[in-house]
């Protein structure tokens, strides 16, 4: 494959996610204005003004446009994870990778603030938003299995896991309708407060 080639797919991918996240972006507003449960596709896409057929190209089902914004993150979870000392504390650890993942670049804070409140109160989207913290969950297990020592590592470093997961989602959620305006980082550090004891 040539330079050109490379160039032309990587101008690809770049189109195609701009179309991907302004669609997403589209839904999430719709979501905002009329609840989840009431927007349909086609309403997505005459808003977007595309078919809705391109909509399901880019997003199978429409909890994809909540769930997607935030599924991709566990990697970065899981580098940030991977990077801290291994001789700290895996909760410390922990909070730390999501410290980074609250903390990283610009945020659309209205849009990750309802996708949060959709995820507390949609059934179909709680479901998949299971899913998404079992993912998270098998990426950092294994990394936390192999910095305990002892008996049982991989049954206890799924308990500090999920524990810390519970940990962020609740921050977040609680953040989503914080009224007193706490930001991310000091609703996580709170959650985390009682852990790393």
């Amino acid at each position: 494959m040539g330079e050109r080639d490379e160039q032309a797919g990587g101008l690809r991918t770049v189109a195609r996610d701009a179309v991907r996240q302004r669609l997403a972006d589209v839904a999430m507003d719709l979501f905002a204005e009329h609840g989840f449960e009431t927007v349909t596709v086609e309403q997505i896409a005459e808003r977007a003004g595309v078919s809705a057929r391109t909509v399901h190209r880019y997003f199978p089902a429409k909890e994809d446009m909540v769930i997607g914004m935030l599924e991709a993150n566990g990697g970065f979870v899981r580098d940030a994870l991977l990077a801290r000392p291994v001789d700290e504390s895996v909760l410390l650890s922990l909070r730390a990778a999501y410290m980074a993942l609250v903390g990283r670049g610009p945020h659309d804070e209205p849009r990750v603030r309802t996708a949060m409140r959709l995820l507390s109160s949609t059934p179909s989207l709680r479901a998949r938003n299971v899913e998404k913290h079992l993912v998270w969950a098998e990426l950092l297990t294994p990394i936390v299995a192999e910095r305990l020592d002892g008996d049982d590592a991989t049954l206890r470093a799924r308990v500090l896991v999920e524990a810390s997961l519970s940990a962020f989602q609740l921050s977040m959620i609680t953040w989503a309708d914080d009224p007193t305006e706490r930001t991310r980082a000091e609703l996580l550090d709170i959650a985390f407060r009682d852990l790393v004891r």
